[in-house]
């Protein structure tokens, strides 16, 4: 297929891109990057498919206000210009929150966006900037066909009572339900598990996807059963700025003792807590794990509790465990993390060889483990070319002017 496929994950305050040959989209990327620290001091870095730095000052120097949809417009002319203008076959999104409208994904119309923009109280952080992109590059090239891919959609496998709140069903059928995020990642996990584990990779199988963002499914069969976010990406897992699970009474105190309004509260939860709220430092898990400060060594340690909590929760739903997976960035790069979750589910079979553990090694477990423990980087980017390469076969309706 002659051409190139882009993909684009705008999120809170990164924008991550990777251009991909149309004829080869199973290789490794022409061009990979991201424009990071939007919002504070934006830096822009690429490199190409030998892994060279490309370009470093390509954008120039960009202000702190500079927003998703400048720096988009910004960015479109130079994969162009370093593409030597190739054709755009499609360009593929990561797109937080489908609800319940997208199993699977799709090609952009103006329902679509719509249907999208309507989600964006249940993803305030991303699903703005989801939908920036969509039409920035829209604005750029209307004629090019857009894929939306949903982080949402893999888990709508999960049966319907593991989805439900214990709240009036009216709310639920309005759907106020558990959706479940992160599931681009997941996905492209679920189709390397037989490489990994062979038959055991249709088992019983807990992926960790820890990074700023965390969240944890559990599969059987390669399809997701349950998983920590639920309607919105606050559930579950502390994380490098959200809080994670909490009692909604919390909410209510904030609210009548404190008399914070919603969007005090929002900015807390999404924005001051997490990593970054209990050691009152950084977000940054390796600072915190290098740091001296009382704190710090605090927030790690609630991070690594709460997480091996969860994962523990999640293991009725499948009765067993077979296997884990680390994934993501804290996952994929910090044994210390690893070890401190492990340590607390021995009782589950869980066994680490320390070696394989300290040296980022795929499979960290011991060989008479029970449980088998690998660490498996994530390429969200693949699973979102894979689709826009899948629906291009298809007549494309018109972009989203």
């Amino acid at each position: 297929m002659s051409g190139i496929f882009l993909t684009l994950n705008a999120g809170s305050s990164s924008i991550k891109f990777a251009v991909f040959d149309g004829d080869s989209h199973t290789d490794a990327p022409l061009i990979s990057g991201k424009i990071s620290g939007i919002g504070t001091a934006p830096v822009f870095a690429a490199k190409d498919a030998q892994g060279e730095t490309m370009d470093a000052d390509a954008l120039g120097a960009l202000d702190a206000a500079v927003e998703h949809d400048t720096l988009i417009a910004m960015l479109l002319p130079w994969l162009a210009l370093h593409t030597e203008d190739r054709p755009l076959l499609a360009v593929g999104h990561r797109v937080v929150h489908g609800g319940r409208f997208y199993s699977a994904p799709v090609r952009v119309t103006p329902e679509v966006i719509g249907q999208l923009e309507t989600l964006v109280s249940l993803a305030p952080l991303h699903q703005p900037h989801n939908l920036a992109a969509l039409r920035a590059v829209a604005r750029w090239r209307p004629e090019t066909p857009q894929i939306a891919c949903f982080d949402t959609s893999f888990h709508q496998t999960q049966d319907r009572l593991a989805q439900l709140f214990a709240i009036p069903r009216a709310l639920s059928d309005e759907g106020v339900m558990r959706y479940g995020f992160h599931g681009l990642s997941y996905e492209y996990i679920a189709s390397t598990l037989p490489q990994h584990l062979g038959d055991t990779a249709e088992g019983r199988v807990i992926v960790a996807h820890l990074g700023n963002g965390a969240s944890m499914c559990a599969m059987k069969n390669r399809a997701s059963v349950a998983t920590s976010m639920g309607f919105t990406a606050l559930d579950g897992l502390m994380m490098g700025r959200r809080c994670g699970a909490l009692d909604p009474g919390v909410v209510l105190y904030l609210m009548q003792a404190k008399g914070m309004d919603a969007a005090a509260i929002e900015t807390l939860l999404y924005e001051k807590s997490g990593l970054f709220g209990v050691s009152g430092l950084t977000n940054d898990m390796h600072v915190l794990e290098t740091s001296d400060a009382p704190y710090s060594r605090e927030a790690v340690d609630l991070f690594c509790y709460r997480a091996a909590a969860t994962l523990a929760g999640l293991v009725p739903a499948i009765g067993g465990l077979d296997a884990l997976v680390f994934t993501a960035g804290i996952g994929e790069n910090s044994a210390t993390v690893r070890s401190r979750i492990c340590a607390q589910l021995a009782w589950l079979g869980i066994t680490l060889d320390l070696h394989a553990n300290e040296t980022n090694q795929t499979v960290i477990s011991t060989k008479d483990a029970s449980v088998k423990v690998l660490v498996i980087p994530t390429d969200e980017e693949r699973v979102v070319v894979n689709a826009c390469h899948a629906l291009l076969s298809e007549p494309l309706p018109e972009i989203y002017p």
